[in-house]
């Protein structure tokens, strides 16, 4: 191959020896004022960027006030360094931690746009080029070089610069898709052989690890999935290992895509489009993943006006985003971009494929943040954004947000029940602050009741998927703090029959105050829990069960009750099988149960779990004490 590569680049340097000059003379068409652009993250040229630092520190004043583009950068960015400051300005698109802090303190500019965007101010030359750095592979046979890893915003650059620079690295893969360049577009060329940047995120800590078992729960076989970069994505593609035929449509191409497409689970089987195809922009990972990448025809890399295209992205059906937040606020607003005044990192593709997935066939958007900052002192739930952040995605754009305590489900949610839902997944210390600022913004009912610490968690331990006797599939959980919605759907389902033979009452109407004493539970004391059943992306709760203790004889009173067009499948038996288990678990000796005597169906599942049973009959209601054997 090396051997290849020496005829084809001696028969262009025969061809065409005017671009084949010293990289000082290039750099000599840099004049005053240029906009000079340089290859994106992992495909950044290092050799073209520490030549051109070179030349620049050997002539300080052959060039000034040069305006220096990227929309990421994970090598040295000396062009931002205050001692190049009448040489270079740099603006990005997206800003990385090389240039975060120059960009705060107003030595460099960020450019704030969708990056589906930013081909096309190129090519309108509303943000011209005149200079591109860009790193390819080798030339082959018939003139063509790939732009390898990084595809992006490079080729739209490439196009539009008025002097294309490149550099040519045998390390560079061929990357399949529209990432091509043809040598005769190129005005220089230099052969400079370097590994490739290596994007190494921190490995998932626990926080992450549970993040991603909550997507988890979400993303279902063959869903098409976007994920960004980062310790937490890589959690979530871990937990994905479990999935079948999976695909991807993808701002970017990571380490852990890449080991799913080995594992089987992402084949791209299902793709409305691009059937068959990993589809990306760039990549960002490991010598091995670009070793992957190299002549794969199962990797189709394109420039990102077609991958981040919401309308693009609108045609895939089943189409999941999944991508995180430094901060999100009751009402569902969020930033990834800023903390405040700070500008963090960008508006980057974020906002392209949420929105272009809310427009999807079955298209569902997720946000996970992990509910604290600054090593748990500040929490990323808060009441309001900070005053200055940048607002990435509306109220609008969220279908789901996940962190480590759970999942809040938004779409089509009013503000109140939102709030409610944000909380319910925060961090426990912060709730109790939550609901105070939250009843302050008229957000939540001013008598909204919460129990802080220990004894009012949600108790994660409690879930469990149960089927019946008929094979209906049910998931028991705990109640949360923002179930009064289906609680209260659940009660206006019963029957005047099945009221009064769980409440042994004609009530009616069971309003906000009567419903909070369900779902604002002490767990020291009881345990409440709800049965529901999912379909598509709604959950119905179709039976609620509970048992209060009663601490002088060690036992608890226990009731459950069960949608009226749900009964006689077995929900009922499978709803007191767990109660009974959670109850001999926590140490108590039994059930007392008040039923009417007409309830022949209730006494029956009583009757039925082999419990020690004495019955008393008073004024047609047998008392029942049910000790466990």
């Amino acid at each position: 191959m090396a051997e290849n590569h020496n005829q084809i680049l001696h028969k262009l340097k025969e061809e065409y020896p005017q671009k084949f000059v010293p990289i000082e003379e290039a750099f000599t068409r840099i004049g005053r004022g240029c906009r000079i652009f340089i290859g994106t993250g992992c495909g950044e040229p290092q050799f073209l960027v520490s030549e051109l630092i070179a030349y620049v520190s050997s002539h300080p004043t052959a060039f000034y006030d040069a305006e220096v583009y990227h929309v990421w950068t994970l090598g040295v960015a000396p062009y931002a360094d205050d001692r190049f400051k009448q040489n270079f300005r740099h603006n990005s698109f997206f800003i990385g931690a090389d240039t975060r802090d120059a960009v705060n303190q107003g030595a460099a500019d960020y450019t704030p746009v969708h990056l589906s965007q930013v081909p096309d101010l190129f090519r309108r030359g509303i943000v011209p080029v005149d200079i591109a750095l860009v790193q390819t592979s080798m030339p082959d046979q018939y003139g063509y070089l790939s732009l390898g890893i990084s595809v992006d915003i490079v080729k739209s650059a490439v196009q539009a610069a008025k002097v294309v620079i490149i550099q040519m690295n045998e390390k560079m893969p061929k990357g399949h898709g529209h990432g091509f360049i043809h040598f005769d577009d190129v005005d220089f060329a230099v052969v400079h052989t370097e590994e490739l940047l290596e994007y190494k995120p921190e490995l998932p800590d626990e926080v992450g690890t549970r993040i991603g078992r909550n997507v988890a729960r979400i993303v279902q076989d063959g869903d098409v999935i976007q994920v960004g970069y980062g310790s937490v994505p890589n959690a979530i593609l871990d937990s994905l290992r479990n999935k079948r035929h999976l695909g991807v449509h993808s701002e970017l191409l990571t380490d852990g895509i890449v080991e799913l497409m080995q594992a089987g689970v992402i084949d791209n089987s299902r793709k409305t489009i691009n059937e068959g195809k990993t589809v990306a922009s760039f990549c960002m990972g490991h010598r091995e993943t670009y070793r992957f990448i190299h002549d794969n025809p199962g990797i189709d890399l394109r420039p990102v006006d077609y991958t981040n295209d919401p309308l693009v992205i609108a045609q895939i059906d089943n189409m999941v985003a999944i991508n995180s937040a430094l901060q999100i606020d009751l009402t569902g607003q969020s930033t990834a971009e800023s903390i405040g005044n700070t500008f963090y990192s960008g508006v980057g593709g974020q906002a392209d494929f949420m929105r272009g997935v809310v427009l999807s066939k079955g298209g569902r958007t997720i946000l996970t943040i992990q509910s604290t900052a600054e090593w748990g002192s500040l929490s990323r739930i808060v009441p309001s954004l900070n005053p200055g952040a940048g607002t990435t995605l509306t109220r609008g754009d969220l279908h789901y947000v996940v962190t480590e305590y759970g999942i809040a489900y938004l779409h089509g949610k009013n503000v109140r029940e939102r709030a409610m839902a944000l909380i319910s997944i925060a961090h426990p210390k912060f709730q109790p602050w939550l609901i105070e600022e939250a009843k302050k913004l008229n957000y939540i009912y001013k008598d909204q009741a919460f129990i802080p610490g220990k004894r009012g968690e949600y108790r994660e331990d409690l879930e469990v998927y149960r089927k019946t006797r008929t094979n209906l599939e049910l998931f028991l959980r705990s109640v949360k703090i923002n179930d009064e919605p289906l609680l209260k759907d659940l009660f206006y389902s019963l029957s005047d029959k099945s009221i009064y033979r769980r409440f042994i009452s004609s009530r009616k109407w069971m309003p906000h105050e009567r419903l909070q004493e369900f779902c604002i539970i002490d767990n020291t004391r009881e345990v409440v829990l709800l049965a529901t059943q999912r379909v598509g992306e709604i959950d119905t709760a179709v039976a609620l069960g509970q048992y209060g203790i009663h601490e002088e004889s060690h036992t608890a009173e226990v009731a459950f009750v069960v949608r009226d067009d749900f009964q006689n499948q077995g929900i009922g038996t499978v709803m007191l099988e767990y109660l009974t288990y959670i109850a001999r678990r926590e140490g108590l000796l039994g059930f007392t149960a008040e039923v009417l005597v007409e309830n022949k169906p209730m006494l029956h599942v009583f009757e039925k779990m082999g419990f020690d049973i004495d019955r008393r009959h008073s004024s047609g209601v047998f008392e029942l004490r049910m000790l466990f054997r």
